[in-house]
């Protein structure tokens, strides 16, 4: 099983933007000299909880300082952005990173951005089905491209000068274009099966409940037999809120499931936007008769962050592989630093100490 890690990222509000986006810098540094084999990280215009407004702009201030670790968008909100503006910088950002690009993708989640972008009553799905396969279509053409669609158009047809260059898109450094995943957040999602027949992996959010992430893998399989490809369970990432801790087991879960640490806010954040504004208590809910008043932060953060010693939390990780099944890539879910010491120190544990031990319990 690899390790890799995915970064919304969410911070208090109130914090300084320039020291909370330092710190996600930093803790993209410490994963990559740690051995993290991948890092995902997220966007949102409109959220200061959320303040990476561009992935890939982010992913770039930092593809010069790591070495190995590939960097992932996660994701690209394909809604909010002009397709040739997707392609472009895309296969700019790859050809910076020689080939270390994952593209994360998805019709975006945050209501606020759907809003400002003008898109809140549009079919935002659609829009994402035709935005990604124009994406797809400019990496695979040849200018002036001549793409017309529902909501978007791409020609350079009246300006092109082809002997200088102009009028062309930069294809992407892998070929024909990265590899493509989805973050799936929804139980039986659709999407997933959708995506595995195109070709395109998944990413199980870490917010959900193992009941949900387990029907992830169905859903995969269902697509890769209708895309003629085999479902591997190495293709299937699992992100999930971890804390580790040299302390002993009773000092994790204080800070892991209690307001002394930074999951108890992350979770409070998240039940707000999708609980108490989009009608989605149903991820945090095992049985579906349970009313929405007990979701919250106190009662979720306990269900959802594994913590406790290397020994204990190995147990919990094997525990979540004997109930889900087998997957390929564990992302251990980056939160804000309350205390950068523990923060790095679990990130440290976690690549040091529980992954050999969970590799060795189960073979690998």
């Amino acid at each position: 099983m690899k390790l890799g890690t995915f970064m919304m990222p969410l911070h208090p509000p109130s914090r300084i933007p320039h020291e909370t986006l330092r710190e996600d810098q930093e803790a993209i540094l410490l994963a990559d000299r740690l051995g993290y084999e991948e890092v995902f990280v997220g966007e949102h215009v409109t959220d200061l909880a959320e303040n990476v407004t561009s992935c890939m702009m982010f992913l770039a201030s930092v593809a010069r300082s790591t070495k190995n670790i590939k960097l992932g968008t996660g994701t690209i909100n394909v809604p909010n952005s002009h397709p040739a503006a997707i392609a472009a910088q895309v296969a700019m950002l790859d050809h910076m990173l020689e080939g270390r690009f994952i593209m994360g993708i998805s019709p975006g989640g945050l209501m606020s951005d759907a809003e400002v972008f003008g898109n809140f009553e549009r079919d935002r799905l659609e829009m994402f089905v035709e935005g990604i396969n124009m994406v797809l279509d400019i990496w695979k053409g040849e200018p002036p491209y001549n793409l017309t669609g529902k909501y978007f158009n791409v020609s350079t047809a009246r300006s092109m000068i082809p002997e200088i260059g102009q009028g062309a898109i930069l294809k992407p450094y892998q070929k024909p274009n990265p590899p493509i995943v989805v973050t799936a957040v929804a139980p039986f999602s659709k999407g997933v099966a959708a995506a595995a027949q195109r070709g395109w992996d998944t990413i199980s959010a870490n917010f959900l409940l193992p009941k949900w992430v387990k029907t992830h893998w169905a859903s995969y399989v269902q697509g890769c037999e209708a895309g003629a490809r085999p479902a591997l369970p190495e293709n299937w990432r699992v992100a999930k809120s971890i804390f580790v801790t040299d302390g002993d087991d009773k000092q994790a879960r204080r800070y892991a499931h209690t307001a002394e640490g930074p999951y108890h806010f992350y979770f409070k954040q998240l039940i707000r936007k999708l609980v108490g504004y989009a009608g989605r208590s149903n991820l945090f809910k095992a049985d579906q008769s349970e009313p929405d008043e007990s979701i919250t932060a106190d009662t979720i953060a306990p269900k959802l962050v594994i913590a406790g010693s290397v020994n204990s939390v190995v147990d919990q990780i094997l525990a979540l592989r004997e109930d889900i099944g087998d997957f390929g890539t564990l992302l251990y879910a980056g939160h804000d630093w309350v205390d950068p010491a523990l923060g790095k120190r679990s990130m440290e544990l976690m690549a040091e100490q529980v992954m050999p031990r969970v590799n060795q319990a189960i073979g690998h």
